[in-house]
């Protein structure tokens, strides 16, 4: 039997934080508590999680400081705001920082589980693409989507991708030359189309396109009000 998903939780409020891990780990999840960002961090650094689900406003060390110094260390673990701002650019803060997905207070119980679910879903890669190549050639660059690596040409050593990044770039190369909508982008990375999602994916797109920057070869374009293009150009062309 596969052991039970383990989750760090970082809320500082006791109450909403002891009512979330009662409920995930009624729902099967192992979840580990801690009440501010600085234990949190030393928490991540002793424990190995599988979704984090941090706060953003919490004493000694917020959210978006502890998400960045999380990535310094795992580009990969999902992580889940958890917000009473509804602010726009608090919410594109957070995706730049690091964060997979965003819930702004108040929120549901059925809405978390379902978030975590469809984050844990596109972490572990259980989606029918599977069945669809996992490494392409872009230009000078070799990017294998199931090692979540994306290496040049020049020998410099490979990128890791965070998951979104991975799976976003897997969707451009699978309509490489082609139009990936912002439909089917949001739709199949993020799961949701709606107006927050659509300014995280132009944030990972941007990243996308400063990663890609070492070969002029290769371009994704905006198609505007449409979506993107993946272009690679011939030599000389």
């Amino acid at each position: 039997m596969d052991a039970p998903i383990k989750l760090l939780l970082c809320e500082d409020d006791a109450n909403l934080g002891s009512l979330l891990a009662q409920y995930l780990t009624a729902k099967g999840y192992n979840v580990d508590h801690r009440p501010d960002g600085r234990q949190g961090l030393e928490a991540f650094r002793q424990g190995r999680y599988d979704l984090l689900i941090l706060d953003v406003m919490m004493p000694h060390k917020d959210g978006f400081s502890l998400t960045r110094e999380i990535r310094q260390m795992d580009e990969k673990v999902p992580i889940i705001f958890l917000t009473a701002k509804s602010m726009k650019q608090d919410t594109i803060a957070g995706f730049q920082a690091g964060a997979d997905d965003y819930i702004t207070k108040p929120f549901s119980m059925e809405e978390l589980i379902l978030r975590v679910n469809a984050v844990l879903r596109r972490a572990r890669g259980i989606t029918p693409a599977d069945e669809t190549p996992t490494r392409f050639t872009i230009g000078g660059f070799q990017f294998d989507a199931r090692k979540q690596t994306l290496a040049h040409e020049s020998g410099t050593e490979a990128r890791k991708l965070t998951t979104k990044e991975t799976d976003l770039l897997r969707m451009l190369c699978l309509h490489a030359n082609g139009l990936l909508t912002r439909t089917e982008a949001l739709k199949q990375v993020w799961g949701d189309d709606n107006y927050f999602n659509g300014r995280s994916m132009d944030v990972y797109i941007a990243k996308l396109r400063k990663y890609l920057a070492a070969d002029p070869r290769v371009e994704i374009i905006n198609v505007h009000g449409k979506g993107f293009r993946l272009i690679t150009k011939e030599e000389g062309s």
